[in-house]
């Protein structure tokens, strides 16, 4: 599956224009990879998802095409969060 659609539908990420952009800004690493939007997603992968700054990494724990709301969170799980210091 794609990187853009899945951050959209397991709702990491609200917009599938939105993640693609953040994918293309280099905010987001597959297995420690730098990831594009148009990467491919595994089940298993660790992805690194930078959100201003905050840090997150989540394990994909399965795939699907879509997804009800309450089910979504189901699709990962959060291994860690941590604060990003500014590089200002």
């Amino acid at each position: 599956m794609r990187l853009d659609k899945f951050l959209k539908v397991s709702r990491l990420i609200k917009r599938r224009t939105l993640a693609k952009e953040v994918s293309d800004q280099g905010r987001i690493s597959i297995n420690g990879q730098q990831a594009k939007a148009s990467s491919t997603v595994k089940v298993g992968d660790e992805l690194q998802i930078r959100f201003g700054q905050k840090l997150v990494t989540v394990k994909v724990e399965r795939l699907q095409e879509t997804t009800r709301k309450e089910e979504a969170a189901e699709m990962y799980s959060v291994i860690k969060e941590e604060k990003v210091e500014s590089e200002a």
